[in-house]
């Protein structure tokens, strides 16, 4: 007799879901709606008005001492000892071999004290790594999963939508920056950040209140036509504005430099971090001849690649592989990234194309992203 799979937990907001007629799916073991209506609609409204969304299965970690900085300094490949109070940085937590165990947003909310927030599926494995790596920091590492929900309002129209109900410095708000405030008479921390590619924020509050934030921000933002959105068209928007998403773009199998985010991991930051070693090694090989690199494909037709399907050269030989496809309501085309060999990564090579069932079809090899909004 085999144990029944654990009942997927909801969100606060769950009742609202259901109320709009939201087709609902299992996520992360999370119930969480998939879309409302047409996800095309709901993925034009955030490219164009605003969207809003419920991202409340997202786990949420506090670290708090004197060293927190310097714990995370160790746990992740981030220098965030640097991070001012009020900002905050997109990073990863690796495994010793450079392997990505998730990417992470860290905000610093005071001198000794930082929110991470990890993807849902990997939120226990980060707070398990957190809570061993930060030992001997005078650290306390607090899993606050329960403490928080999170409700995202994305889109050229939201800072207008979040005015009408917050006297937060909005307009001071730099992009990747958190302040506190109060958002529909209830507090709130208040991030300029988002997974869309669109200008917007994400609100931390208590969960007994998410349902009134919910409310508030949907007749507020009504007049200039927000929606609420699900999670399949934030995976288009996502993927349009070449955002990686774990378990595709980013695995345990992937370094920050494999999918070309060398960048965020900070190889000059005083003292060892847990994958120090590894990354200097990919470090290296990045600056010679990487293996593999992580492209934008534009379909010529109308298939979808998926994850998984093979990339393959002129002659038929495999090249690489998709890791994310879908139709892109903005380019009114499938697309899809990949890693592919780094010969064919060169925007414009020709004869690459993507094995859909059996079927070679070809796809224009481009630079990342796909889209970017006018600032």
């Amino acid at each position: 007799m085999t144990d029944a799979p654990p009942t997927p937990r909801r969100t606060a907001l769950d009742a609202r879901h259901r109320a709009l007629g939201a087709t609902m799916t299992d996520f992360a073991g999370w119930e969480m709606p998939l879309r409302y209506g047409s996800e095309r609609d709901e993925h034009t409204a955030v490219r164009t008005r605003a969207g809003l969304f419920d991202l409340s299965h997202m786990g949420e970690i506090s670290l708090i001492g004197p060293r927190a900085g310097q714990a995370l300094d160790h746990a992740l490949v981030g220098r965030l000892s640097a991070l001012a109070v009020g900002r905050a940085r997109y990073t990863m937590i690796c495994d010793t071999e450079g392997g990505i165990l998730d990417d992470l947003i860290v905000y610093r909310l005071g001198d000794e004290e930082f929110l991470v927030v990890a993807n849902a599926a990997n939120a226990q494995v980060v707070l398990d790594a957190l809570t061993e790596r930060a030992s001997g920091f005078e650290t306390a590492v607090r899993d606050d999963r329960d403490a928080y929900a999170l409700i995202a309002v994305q889109g050229p129209e939201s800072p207008g939508i979040l005015k009408r109900l917050t006297d937060a410095d909005l307009d001071g708000l730099k992009y990747y920056a958190g302040l506190p405030g109060t958002v529909a008479g209830v507090p709130a921390m208040i991030a300029r950040t988002g997974y869309t590619g669109e200008d917007g924020f994400e609100l931390f509050l208590a969960p007994d209140d998410a349902e009134r934030v919910w409310d508030a921000l949907t007749e507020a933002g009504a007049p200039v036509g927000l929606v609420p959105c699900g999670l399949s068209c934030r995976d288009t928007l996502r993927l349009e504005a070449g955002m990686p998403l774990y378990g595709h773009e980013l695995t345990s199998d992937t370094t920050p430099f494999d999918a070309g985010l060398g960048r965020v991991v900070k190889l000059d930051k005083p003292g060892d971090f847990v994958g120090r070693q590894a990354l200097e090694a990919a470090s290296r090989q990045a600056d010679t001849v990487s293996p593999r690199t992580l492209v934008g494909l534009i379909a010529e037709g109308r298939r979808v690649p998926r994850a998984g399907y093979a990339v393959v050269a002129a002659d038929g030989s495999r090249i690489g592989q998709v890791t994310s496809g879908a139709p892109s309501p903005t380019l009114g085309k499938p697309i899809a990234m990949a890693y592919v060999d780094v010969e064919y990564a060169k925007p414009g090579t020709e004869g690459v194309s993507v094995d859909i069932r059996g079927t070679r079809e070809p796809y224009e090899v481009v630079a990342l992203p796909f889209y970017r909004r006018e600032r």
